[in-house]
């Protein structure tokens, strides 16, 4: 078994609509970036690749490639779980945390763990998330962005790998 820590951060922008999840979350701004910046889902792919070893999200999607302007992050996520399953690991659990002042996520993480379950295609109850607030304090505090963080637990399928002795 492996796991993996992802982290994210994006700044609130006018006129942009706010993604989290997967799921459009009615609020005043949203999120600036290449994609559509869903914070959550890249914290969530930096920690699949991560527990792999097979790099992060700048690599493998970079904002350089015009391919992936405004593109839906979980199709990002799936071509990922792709990749991780290619090697040969199966997700045991993800675990979740967004950090925003506003809007709340309560009302939201359902939909949101139903939506990264299904673009991993793995159960909706091996996924987790949850929304903190940061007290006000720092960047998330003063409601100038969110940030998300997310570990992924992995196992490899098959016969299990001993180290030569």
């Amino acid at each position: 078994m492996k796991i993996g820590i992802g982290y994210d951060v994006h700044k609130f922008a006018q006129e942009r609509k706010l993604i989290l999840g997967g799921v459009e979350i009615p609020y005043r701004l949203g999120l600036l970036g290449h994609s559509d910046a869903d914070v959550l889902v890249h914290a969530v792919i930096d920690a699949i690749l991560g527990a792999a070893k097979l790099g992060d999200i700048g690599r493998l999607f970079p904002d350089t490639d015009a391919s992936y302007k405004d593109i839906s992050s979980l199709k990002l996520l799936s071509e990922a779980g792709h990749i991780l399953y290619k090697e040969g690991y199966s997700i045991e659990n993800i675990d979740c945390i967004i950090c925003a002042e506003a809007p709340k996520i309560a009302p939201y993480a359902l939909e949101m763990e139903r939506n990264i379950a299904n673009a991993l295609n793995i159960p909706p109850d091996t996924v987790g998330v949850k929304g903190k607030t940061e007290e006000g304090l720092g960047f998330t505090g003063r409601g100038e962005g969110i940030s998300a963080q997310a570990v992924c637990l992995i196992e490899k399928r098959g016969e299990p790998r001993f180290l030569k002795t």
